[in-house]
């Protein structure tokens, strides 16, 4: 947790600060308007038939069309209204978006949750522009797995005509049977491991799209990966850069290599070839056979476009002071039991039912797991930050897996890795390799007990 200055929080296992950054959640408001506008997001099962399906499935979502794309200034203020018309509690999660820790959707912790029937406004002024995302944060592996998340575009007037083609590939994976029935979202040996894939891979819930472009355009593909497991290896069969990580603007980089693991995003810059009829592929490398993700196909009048695509106006963050910056240590690893716990319960004079504890801990942070299910009465945090002051991290993974580390309410710098070449660039989840050393750094925000956990979420 964060709190102001010169006072030091705690930060919980899968939480982190009590406040960090500065703005909040999310409504549509048409690039051109000046004024907030009210939306409400209606959480609500909405079935529909899913590619390959017999029959309808039963997803959630927050309107009837999915994805839910939502547009916004940055700099604007902006509500939205969530309306519950689940037969259980729920909230939203507001991923990646730098805001007040009362509108970060984290139940018990940061606001009670919304009951079925009962609605709650987030109100916010985003002050970062780029891609980011929402979804619960109650029930998250069954909520995600139906489908509850939207896509959230905020946007930056500086970046007016810079591209032709603006548009999104929302990726997840489905756990259904052909005739649209789901699978159970969690098993023993995903959540030990890698998680549990789902049976059906979608873009925008549907198969792979064909896009028509003009030729000599530059077109920017905003790459939103909603899957609560999967981690897709970009590859891209012309010249393509990255130009934003988790919204975020870096000096562009190759597209062809870069991963994107549960909740991360990536926007891909190009030009299309001037030839009419001409073919680009964007594809998931990472499976044995590689999986097509989109195809954009040339068509029209030619825009005449030269050059590499152009890099983003860079982002506006604050920048941590790396001489200055406090030290931390995570270890990503196996689950542990976890005695400062079971001493705390037994100061509180409460017993491991008050915490939902779960009876299988496969996975620790520091050697403390959070405990499942209820965020009604929380244990001690990891760390205690001081708001306004630089940290610097150190993330090992001392686990055969690949995990994406998500920290709610900013956005860090990665610094490098023990293993690999890294891109500068700005992330509010990062990926993190088997036995892989990664230093992310950043600034603590405004005061609050703020999330930290793997994105895979089983």
């Amino acid at each position: 947790m964060i709190e102001t200055p010169p006072s030091a929080l705690p930060l919980h296992r899968r939480q982190l600060l009590r406040g960090m950054a500065a703005a909040c959640v999310a409504a549509a408001l048409p690039a051109a308007c000046d004024r907030a506008a009210a939306l409400d997001l209606v959480a609500a099962e909405r079935p529909r038939i899913l590619p390959g399906c017999t029959a309808p499935s039963a997803t959630w979502g927050y309107a009837p069309e999915w994805p839910l794309i939502l547009r916004t200034p940055r700099d604007r203020p902006f509500s939205a209204t969530l309306v519950n018309r689940l037969s259980q509690h729920t909230t939203i999660h507001w991923h990646g978006i730098r805001l007040p820790i009362a509108m970060d959707g984290v139940p018990y912790i940061t606001q009670d949750p919304v009951q079925p029937g009962d609605r709650f406004t987030y109100s916010f002024t985003p002050p970062d522009s780029g891609t980011f995302f929402f979804h619960t944060h109650c029930n998250t592996v069954e909520s995600l797995g139906r489908g509850l998340a939207g896509v959230l575009l905020i946007e930056d007037p500086r970046e007016a005509g810079l591209y032709d083609v603006d548009t999104v590939l929302a990726l997840k994976d489905w756990r259904v049977a052909p005739d649209g029935r789901f699978q159970p979202f969690v098993t023993a040996a995903g959540a030990a491991r890698a998680g549990t894939f789902g049976s059906l891979r979608t873009v925008n819930g549907g198969p792979p799209p064909t896009l028509t472009v003009p030729p000599g355009a530059r077109v920017r593909l905003r790459l939103v990966n909603l899957d609560a497991t999967r981690i897709v290896m970009l590859g891209v069969d012309r010249d393509a850069a990255v130009i934003a990580t988790d919204g975020n603007a870096c000096p562009p980089f190759p597209a062809t290599g870069w991963s994107i693991g549960p909740a991360m995003r990536a926007e891909i810059g190009l030009v299309t070839p001037d030839a009419i009829g001409a073919e680009i592929q964007i594809a998931d490398i990472w499976p044995a056979r590689p999986q097509v993700l989109a195809r954009l196909v040339t068509a029209g009048p030619s825009r005449k476009r030269r050059g590499p695509p152009p890099a983003l106006p860079p982002a506006q963050l604050p920048e941590p002071d790396l001489g200055q910056a406090t030290q931390l240590s995570v270890s990503l690893q196996a689950g542990h039991e976890n005695p400062l716990l079971e001493k705390w319960l037994a100061e509180s004079g409460l017993g491991a039912d008050a915490l939902c504890l779960s009876g299988q801990t496969y996975w620790s942070i520091n050697k403390q797991s959070w405990p499942g299910m209820s965020h009604q009465r929380i244990p001690p945090p990891l760390f205690e930050l001081t708001s306004g002051q630089s940290y610097a991290m150190e993330l090992f993974n001392a686990t055969p897996h690949r995990h994406p580390i998500h920290l709610h309410g900013h956005s860090f710098r990665v610094l490098g890795s023990s293993s690999r070449s890294l891109p500068p660039h700005w992330s509010d989840t990062v990926l993190v390799e088997p036995n892989e050393r990664l230093t992310i750094a950043f600034v603590a925000g405004t005061p609050g007990d703020w999330m930290f956990h793997c994105h895979i979420i089983e």
